[in-house]
């Protein structure tokens, strides 16, 4: 199986971190000193051309501009860090992280169909997929009469144009495939995506093995912000991640997707597989990779459609990450939707080559693949919003949130039971608001939704806050959130009665709804464990695409 997000065991730099432990990242490594590291330097104040020649002064070199989140992407010599931490002028220095990659069945149980047979299907929205590349040609991805590509935009942020991976061809189907192959081949379903007429804005920050860095990322966010009125991009899919090293406030993903939220694009990600991850005892709580861990975005988990068009059966997949997220303790994922096995163009791609077992046509008729993940899950969602902005364009990216919350199914079982089809390994998921966040995505009443949030509100998730005197976890909402005691919609509004004690905001415990029974998952993410970021080690493991996905 490829991974699309692996990741190696980070160490501490302890010296350095002991030189200036406030502004040197706790995962940048000390290395050999006369070698050079690639770094994201992040200045009090939008960086100049003299804070650029500081840097090269001390041997570095500038590789990418990120005036919009005050920062700058250098390479630099590792023995000049401390020198470099001791300017007054900066602020905070992280390492360049590596970043990696995280529909018959799911347009219907999402009931995405509905809302397409009323004519809402994306036209006019462009929605911005940072990925691997994004193949205009596609026949999938064409518009009227297959003329014009709705790749209407395309460009490379790793120095390498084009690769033929396939992770971007797939996500791209199941935002905006209008299923013209299927229906050409006459297969025996359409595999249309769920806005089928939206345009996407193709930014390549992953190469061709499926992975990148924080400064490629943050230039292709950079890039679809500068790019919004000229394609009316409003939605943004980050169908990728990395583990969480530091709070959200510093850390330079998390600061950049904010200021792509703020600018008026709805940011959608994916949460990660780490959902079976115990390496630090929490039965994978605590395993939701970053960007998805900053409160202003949608964080989406993934759902299994069990191969039915109807929701009643469906179930969360096991290996979908789960809140609280490290650090921070922010309520997550936002929502679910359909992750597992599904089908999805995959034209001429690497992974269409390599895994004929998950073909689901042949190469002449379109090259469908069905892969699993939360990346699959995540582009429901963008779809979703996509249609919702065409319906009512001025929706801000705060009020897209909280309809799609409110609105999410939230009729679950208490518990269900996985099996890898690979290794028959069995696994137990409770169905808590850190695994199903507010529920699970429904189109249509989203799209019936007309509530609206008072001026000023905002959609920020909430934070988990731990108390020991009773031994509950309770949700701390901000004060200006369209949600919480003082808020017009209630506690209840996105996340239902079902994840709280008795109407109060408490959302775990020995008394909650989600307690000590059952799983081990309560004691393990709320005792003395890397819930509470003690660990130098992040709960996190590699987001992959799954192959066979799970029953």
């Amino acid at each position: 199986m490829r991974q699309l997000l692996t990741f190696g065991c980070m160490l501490l730099a302890a010296g350095l971190a002991a030189a200036q432990p406030s502004k040197i990242a706790r995962d940048l490594k000390a290395g050999d000193a006369t070698a050079n590291v690639d770094v994201i330097v992040r200045f009090k104040v939008v960086p100049t051309e003299a804070d650029h020649q500081r840097i090269i002064h001390r041997g570095g070199a500038l590789k990418h501009e990120m005036g919009f989140i005050k920062s700058g992407a250098y390479s630099l010599p590792a023995s000049r860090l401390a020198e470099l931490a001791a300017d007054p002028g900066v602020e905070y220095i992280s390492p360049d992280r590596p970043v990696h990659s995280s529909l018959n069945i799911a347009v219907p149980a999402l009931e995405a169909d509905i809302a397409q047979k009323y004519g809402w299907d994306g036209t006019g929205i462009g929605v911005a997929v940072l990925d691997s590349y994004v193949k205009p040609t596609i026949p999938d991805l064409q518009g009227f009469l297959g003329i014009l590509s709705r790749v209407v935009y395309n460009e490379s942020f790793d120095n390498n144009a084009a690769d033929s991976y396939g992770h971007g061809f797939h996500v791209a189907g199941i935002i905006a495939g209008n299923g013209s192959s299927s229906i050409q081949a006459h297969l025996s379903a359409v595999y249309k995506g769920i806005a089928p007429n939206a345009n996407i804005i193709a930014l390549k920050v992953l190469d061709g093995n499926g992975a990148g860095t924080d400064s490629t990322v943050i230039a292709g966010i950079q890039r679809a912000i500068q790019l919004k009125w000229t394609f009316n991009i409003r939605v943004m899919n980050l169908s990728l991640g990395r583990p969480v090293w530091e709070s959200y406030t510093q850390d330079p993903l998390c600061q950049a997707v904010e200021q792509a939220w703020k600018a008026g694009i709805v940011v959608v990600v994916a949460a990660g597989n780490g959902g079976r991850n115990n390496t630090l005892g929490t039965n994978g709580y605590a395993t939701i990779d970053s960007p998805g861990n900053d409160p202003y975005v949608i964080t989406v988990g993934a759902m299994k459609t069990m191969f039915t068009v109807t929701r009643s059966d469906d179930l969360i997949a096991s290996y979908s990450s789960k809140g609280p997220t490290l650090i921070d303790h922010v309520v997550k994922p936002d929502l679910v939707a359909p992750g597992n096995r599904i089908v999805s163009t995959a034209l001429a791609s690497d992974l269409y080559k390599e895994y004929p077992a998950n073909r689901v046509s042949d190469n002449s008729a379109g090259g469908y693949l069905m892969l699993s993940g939360t990346s699959m899950a995540a582009p429901m969602v963008s779809g979703a919003a996509a249609l919702m902005l065409q319906k009512e364009p001025f929706l801000t990216p705060d009020l897209v949130k909280a309809r799609l919350m409110k609105t999410a199914t939230k009729t679950f079982p208490s518990y269900s039971v996985a099996t890898d089809p690979t290794t028959g390994m069995t696994y137990t998921s409770q169905y808590d608001i850190f695994t199903v966040g507010a529920g699970y995505l429904d189109i249509w009443a989203a799209l019936s939704n007309v509530d609206v949030l008072p001026a000023g509100t905002t959609a920020l998730s909430p934070v988990a806050a731990y108390n020991a005197a009773n031994g509950t976890v309770n949700i701390v909402f901000a004060s200006n959130a369209a949600w919480g005691d003082n808020a017009a919609w209630g506690d209840n509004a996105a996340w239902g009665t079902a994840v709280f004690l008795s109407g109060s905001s408490a959302a775990w415990g020995t008394s909650a709804a989600w307690g000590t029974s059952g799983t081990a998952g309560f004691n393990a993410a709320w005792g003395d464990s890397a819930a509470w970021g003690d660990s130098t080690n992040p709960a996190s493991e590699s987001t992959t695409v799954l192959l066979t996905g799970e029953n």
